[in-house]
Protein backbone atom coordinates (compact mmCIF):
# COMPACT_ATOMS: atom_id res chain seq x y z
CA UNK A 1 0.00 0.00 0.00
CA UNK A 2 1.38 3.31 -0.75
CA UNK A 3 1.24 6.25 1.34
CA UNK A 4 1.15 9.05 -1.29
CA UNK A 5 -0.86 11.92 -0.81
CA UNK A 6 -2.97 13.63 -4.10
CA UNK A 7 -0.06 16.45 -4.37
CA UNK A 8 2.55 13.52 -4.82
CA UNK A 9 0.71 11.62 -7.44
CA UNK A 10 -0.03 14.34 -9.74
CA UNK A 11 3.37 16.04 -9.27
CA UNK A 12 5.18 15.93 -12.21
CA UNK A 13 2.08 15.51 -14.54
CA UNK A 14 1.05 18.75 -14.64
CA UNK A 15 1.13 22.14 -17.53
CA UNK A 16 3.81 22.07 -19.41
CA UNK A 17 3.03 25.68 -19.58
CA UNK A 18 3.04 26.08 -23.07
CA UNK A 19 0.28 24.89 -24.01
CA UNK A 20 -1.88 28.10 -24.36
CA UNK A 21 1.11 29.17 -26.66
CA UNK A 22 0.14 26.51 -28.46
CA UNK A 23 -3.01 26.76 -28.87
CA UNK A 24 -2.89 30.44 -29.99
CA UNK A 25 -0.55 29.29 -32.74
CA UNK A 26 -3.02 26.87 -33.71
CA UNK A 27 -5.92 28.86 -33.91
CA UNK A 28 -3.83 31.41 -35.81
CA UNK A 29 -3.18 28.86 -38.79
CA UNK A 30 -6.18 27.59 -38.65
CA UNK A 31 -7.83 30.42 -39.49
CA UNK A 32 -4.76 31.66 -41.86
CA UNK A 33 -5.84 28.06 -43.22
CA UNK A 34 -9.41 28.74 -43.55
CA UNK A 35 -8.36 32.26 -45.99
CA UNK A 36 -5.73 30.11 -47.79
CA UNK A 37 -6.61 26.91 -48.81
CA UNK A 38 -10.24 28.27 -50.81
CA UNK A 39 -8.00 30.93 -52.55
CA UNK A 40 -5.65 27.87 -53.71
CA UNK A 41 -8.07 25.80 -55.11
CA UNK A 42 -9.79 28.98 -57.19
CA UNK A 43 -5.95 29.46 -58.21
CA UNK A 44 -5.12 26.37 -58.75
CA UNK A 45 -8.21 25.58 -60.78
CA UNK A 46 -7.72 28.54 -63.12
CA UNK A 47 -4.27 27.22 -63.87
CA UNK A 48 -5.58 23.58 -64.64
CA UNK A 49 -6.49 23.06 -67.70
CA UNK A 50 -3.86 24.70 -69.40
CA UNK A 51 -0.94 23.94 -71.62
CA UNK A 52 2.21 22.88 -70.07
CA UNK A 53 3.61 26.50 -70.79
CA UNK A 54 0.62 27.99 -69.89
CA UNK A 55 0.90 26.51 -66.65
CA UNK A 56 4.54 27.85 -65.91
CA UNK A 57 3.68 31.30 -66.98
CA UNK A 58 0.61 31.46 -65.06
CA UNK A 59 2.87 30.49 -61.78
CA UNK A 60 5.40 32.30 -63.01
CA UNK A 61 3.42 35.42 -61.95
CA UNK A 62 3.64 36.47 -58.38
CA UNK A 63 -0.26 36.02 -56.76
CA UNK A 64 -0.66 32.68 -57.69
CA UNK A 65 3.07 31.74 -56.87
CA UNK A 66 2.61 33.61 -53.34
CA UNK A 67 0.43 32.09 -52.95
CA UNK A 68 1.26 28.80 -53.68
CA UNK A 69 3.57 29.72 -50.92
CA UNK A 70 1.99 30.83 -48.16
CA UNK A 71 -0.70 27.62 -48.69
CA UNK A 72 2.54 25.17 -48.46
CA UNK A 73 4.16 26.79 -45.36
CA UNK A 74 1.14 27.42 -43.14
CA UNK A 75 -0.01 23.66 -44.09
CA UNK A 76 2.74 21.88 -43.09
CA UNK A 77 3.60 23.48 -40.50
CA UNK A 78 -0.26 23.21 -39.24
CA UNK A 79 0.00 19.13 -39.69
CA UNK A 80 3.63 19.19 -38.08
CA UNK A 81 2.66 21.09 -34.72
CA UNK A 82 -0.92 18.79 -34.70
CA UNK A 83 1.64 15.33 -35.48
CA UNK A 84 4.30 16.33 -32.58
CA UNK A 85 1.07 17.19 -30.20
CA UNK A 86 -0.44 13.45 -31.31
CA UNK A 87 3.61 12.33 -30.80
CA UNK A 88 3.55 13.99 -27.03
CA UNK A 89 0.38 12.82 -26.26
CA UNK A 90 0.22 9.12 -26.82
CA UNK A 91 4.11 7.90 -26.97
CA UNK A 92 6.81 7.76 -24.49
CA UNK A 93 10.36 7.40 -23.93
CA UNK A 94 13.08 7.31 -26.50
CA UNK A 95 10.89 6.79 -29.48
CA UNK A 96 8.77 9.59 -28.69
CA UNK A 97 11.98 11.73 -29.28
CA UNK A 98 13.09 10.09 -32.51
CA UNK A 99 9.44 10.57 -33.81
CA UNK A 100 9.39 14.28 -32.83
CA UNK A 101 13.11 14.62 -34.70
CA UNK A 102 11.37 12.69 -37.32
CA UNK A 103 8.19 14.61 -37.81
CA UNK A 104 10.11 18.04 -37.89
CA UNK A 105 12.86 16.98 -40.03
CA UNK A 106 10.33 15.40 -43.00
CA UNK A 107 7.80 18.83 -42.87
CA UNK A 108 11.53 20.83 -43.33
CA UNK A 109 12.27 18.38 -46.15
CA UNK A 110 8.73 18.97 -47.08
CA UNK A 111 8.52 22.37 -47.13
CA UNK A 112 12.23 23.25 -48.68
CA UNK A 113 11.05 20.54 -51.95
CA UNK A 114 8.21 22.29 -52.52
CA UNK A 115 9.44 25.72 -51.98
CA UNK A 116 12.27 24.34 -54.68
CA UNK A 117 9.74 23.34 -57.04
CA UNK A 118 7.77 26.45 -56.96
CA UNK A 119 10.64 28.36 -57.31
CA UNK A 120 12.32 26.46 -60.43
CA UNK A 121 7.81 26.97 -61.60
CA UNK A 122 8.14 30.71 -61.39
CA UNK A 123 11.68 31.43 -62.62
Amino acid sequence: MRYLTDRKRAQGLGSSRHGTDHHWQMLVSSILLCVLVPLFVFTFGIGLGGTYEEVIAYFGRPFPAILTALTLIVGINHIKCETQEAIEDYMGGTSSKLAYVAVGAFSYTLIAAGLFALVKIAL
